[in-house]
């Protein structure tokens, strides 16, 4: 077999498998409320979250998916080194993060391996100089503007929400209140699962676009326009991948998400993926890449905080916040790292 196309399809399966790994470590997004006001069982939650990560395939288009395959990097710096490079740099981040329990964002690790990879790349044929050069400045303004804004919509909905259900419902019995919420959060984590695949899956199908252009299968038109006969393909195996990693889960995030930040009730969880689903959906729309874990998180830190600032534990979510800064430069890292290594073994 050609060794080109071998290696092509080395790169696509890496790329699926950091997609697995991507619903592996963001499960929590998607179930941590759900599981934890206990309206359903980890088992039941996973199986609810997994079924609406895939079907997101047929609802939320690819705009992220564009914008991560043509719009954050200068595909003239990508071949198929550059883009093993940036997923390892992100698989080995992730992993970390997961060992370590914190809620890292799976999508800002993949962005940051794939440019430290390119920026490596650059350096290694044209100098240090060279390294700026990779970077589309545009497609990189709104992803870190949104690094920050994501989160805040978060707080801001989950908090307006939250002080909206305490104004509407204060003359009902909290066991009345609880029995309804319970039924309403089935429809919001299905929201929030939609929301979740439709941005975290199209980041993989941008990474798998970009390899099928440096082997010459697409063509910058494709990549361009509408991903021309490889379109489909692409979408379902990213949507089945990232699915059947959010059906396997990861429990020590899931446990951070829904018990250390604040106490969730039914109606504090139908407020935070409500409001993390609204932001997921109109960031899917506007094909700009944001976190979901930042997003949940926010939303979570909003509902607790209508309680008492007291009721939302800070350490945690100091803690939390502290990886969310160093991700993207540690994952560069890992990623330029992998590329050199590569570079030295080709030669």
């Amino acid at each position: 077999m050609n060794p080109e196309v071998v290696l092509v399809v080395i790169t696509i399966l890496v790329a699926l498998i950091f997609d697995f790994l991507n619903g592996f470590h963001d499960a929590a997004n998607s179930i941590a409320t759900v599981v934890s006001t206990r309206v359903l069982s980890p088992k039941l939650a996973v199986v609810w979250a997994a079924v609406f990560n895939f079907l997101a395939a047929f609802i939320l288009g690819t705009a992220v998916a564009k914008t991560i395959g043509r719009g954050m990097i200068h595909l003239d710096h990508v071949d198929q080194y550059v883009v093993l490079g940036g997923l390892f740099g992100a698989i080995v981040w992730d992993l970390l993060t997961w060992w370590w329990g914190l809620p890292t964002s799976s999508s800002h690790a993949l962005i940051g391996g794939y440019a430290g990879a390119a920026m490596m790349h650059a350096v290694v044929h044209s100098g240090w100089r060279s390294a700026p050069s990779v970077i589309i400045a545009g497609g990189w303004y709104k992803t870190l503007i949104f690094i920050v804004v994501a989160p805040i919509m978060g707080v801001v909905l989950g908090l307006g929400f939250m002080t909206a259900m305490h104004w509407l419902l204060r003359y009902k019995a909290p066991q009345q209140v609880d029995t309804w919420f319970r039924k309403l959060q089935l429809l919001s984590a299905a929201c929030y699962s939609l929301g979740h695949g439709g941005n975290d899956a199209q980041k993989t199908m941008g990474i798998i676009a970009g390899a099928l252009y440096t082997a010459g299968f697409m063509s910058k038109e494709d990549m361009l326009a509408n991903w021309g006969h490889l379109h489909w393909p692409i979408i379902l195996s990213a949507h089945a991948a990232i699915a059947a990693g959010t059906y396997f889960g990861g429990w020590r995030i899931v446990h951070t998400m829904g018990q250390k930040i604040t106490k969730l009730k039914p109606v504090g969880g139908f407020c935070a993926e409500s409001a993390g689903a609204i932001t997921l959906f109109g960031t899917a729309l506007a094909g700009i890449p944001v976190s979901t874990t930042h997003t949940i998180t926010g939303a979570i830190v909003g509902v607790g905080s209508v309680q008492r600032f007291s009721a939302v534990r800070w350490g945690v979510a100091t803690r939390i916040v502290w990886a969310w800064i160093v991700t993207i430069p540690a994952s560069a890292l890992m990623a330029g790292a992998t590329y050199w290594l590569i570079h030295l073994f080709q030669h």
